[in-house]
């Protein structure tokens, strides 16, 4: 039977998808890219801000079209993930055609209950069952982010309460997994040929609070960085309050652990990161971002912002505009506030306008625009080293270590050698720029 997957939303969304492949995979059924000729159609949805609904939503009447033997061969489709996971009663309503949803708590559950629901999908699946999360993550996991990297999720659900967002209403309590679980994990990655590995969680920089007392991210970092042939170690999604000195020190001193602070501050006006209920200030955030700069001078530092907060006034927003133009930060992110039910934000009052939301987000992103075309400008004749993943007539195509894949731009290598340079690290020049991409050529 020929199965076809669909991940949509972020990277640890992507883990569970890998995870249910692998699941597949080792009952013998065939994983396949094309959704036409799949028999079974297995979606994992995102469900955080409307956009994504919306995404999710499309997503599955298209796949729903193929049940039509005129289109395609499809005879089930399975539902799951987060917007299953708000609204699997709504769903079942909404659109009937779907074979099944599945909560992902019904299968990936944080006291390990594995993926048995999906045992009573197909009747033709063995009987025996994998009672074990850890061992289905590393063993079952088929990485589909290609030959040179993976993620590994550290850590799941979230405890921060920020009154804007529904992730710990949807993925539950943070949950850390044991250092010793993912040194494990990330040797075998290792040893399949995974030369870069990336840590998420929905706050890395909290990684291990819950079961050993103190956040270890900097022991974990110094673990996995004694582990041969990993060549770059990242994490994402770091939170200001809880960067130590104990992290920083371990970036600084790791020669494979990338330079690289991805830190969503959301915002900077004290009384939206109040309202927000960030467990920070204003003076807090840009006291580290100026620490991570005076002990990693070459730092590449990312964060994400949010406009249209629920009383938001414009002096909230000037604030944010100025503090970025003085800032600079080497990448950044913007969205809108979306209204979530079930959140606190939602029932505040003073909610903003859309147009109003649209006309902030457009000028911090013309912003940060002219931010990232100066920055790129400053690194003309530098010398970078890239990982090259594809090859068309003209390039290869890359990324340098200050560079996350599907985030931040790409490295475009002038093709003029015969080798094969795919999964090599190669030292380049930079010798031309686009907004967010180099163009390099080979020393």
């Amino acid at each position: 039977m020929k199965v076809g997957f669909i991940s949509l939303g972020c990277s640890k969304n992507l883990v569970d998808t890998e995870m249910m492949i692998g699941l597949f995979k080792n009952k013998k059924y065939e994983i396949i890219n094309n959704p036409k000729e799949a028999e079974v159609i297995v979606i994992n949805t995102c469900g955080f801000i409307e956009s994504a609904k919306e995404e999710a939503i499309n997503t599955i009447l298209e796949m729903c079209k193929y049940k039509n033997p005129n289109k395609g061969n499809c005879k089930f489709i399975i539902v799951t993930g987060c917007l299953v996971q708000r609204y699997k009663k709504d769903l079942e309503k909404l659109i009937p055609e779907v074979d099944m949803y599945l909560k992902f708590s019904e299968y990936a559950e944080a006291n390990g209950k594995s993926a048995e629901a999906f045992e009573k999908v197909f009747s033709k699946i063995e009987e025996k069952r994998i009672n074990n999360k850890e061992e289905l993550q590393f063993l079952n996991r088929v990485i589909t982010t290609g030959r040179n990297y993976a993620y590994i999720r550290i850590a799941e659900g979230c405890d921060n309460r920020c009154t804007y967002c529904a992730i710990p209403n949807i993925r539950g309590k943070f949950v850390s997994r044991k250092i010793e679980d993912i040194v494990e994990e990330a040797k075998k990655l290792a040893n399949q040929g995974f030369s870069e590995i990336i840590l998420i969680a929905q706050d890395t920089s909290k990684y291990g609070i819950d079961i050993y007392g103190r956040p270890k991210l900097a022991e974990l970092l110094d673990k996995l960085a004694k582990i041969k042939r990993i060549k770059w170690i990242r994490f994402l999604y770091t939170y200001p309050e809880t960067i130590t000195e104990d992290l920083i020190n371990v970036v600084k001193e790791n020669n494979n652990i990338c330079k690289y602070f991805d830190i969503p501050i959301q915002h900077i006006s004290n009384n939206i990161l109040k309202r927000m209920n960030r467990k920070v200030t204003a003076e807090e955030i840009k006291n580290t971002i100026n620490t991570l700069r005076k002990n990693i001078p070459d730092v590449t530092i990312r964060t994400t912002v949010m406009v249209g907060f629920p009383g938001e006034t414009e002096e909230d927003f000037i604030k944010l505009y100025d503090f970025i133009k003085e800032i600079k930060f080497d990448k950044l992110g913007a969205f809108t506030y979306s209204k979530e039910e079930k959140t606190p934000a939602a029932t505040f009052k003073e909610q903003i306008h859309p147009n109003t939301k649209k006309a902030r987000f457009n000028k911090i992103m013309k912003l940060q625009q002219q931010i990232s075309l100066q920055k790129q400008k400053e690194q003309i004749g530098k010398t970078v080293e890239v990982l090259v993943e594809s090859i068309t007539k003209k390039y290869y195509i890359g990324r340098t270590s200050k560079d996350v894949p599907d985030i931040d731009g790409l490295s475009y290598i002038i093709n003029n050698s015969q080798k094969d340079l795919i999964g090599e690290y190669v030292k380049c020049r930079i010798v031309k720029i686009k907004e967010y991409d180099f163009i390099c050529e080979i020393i």
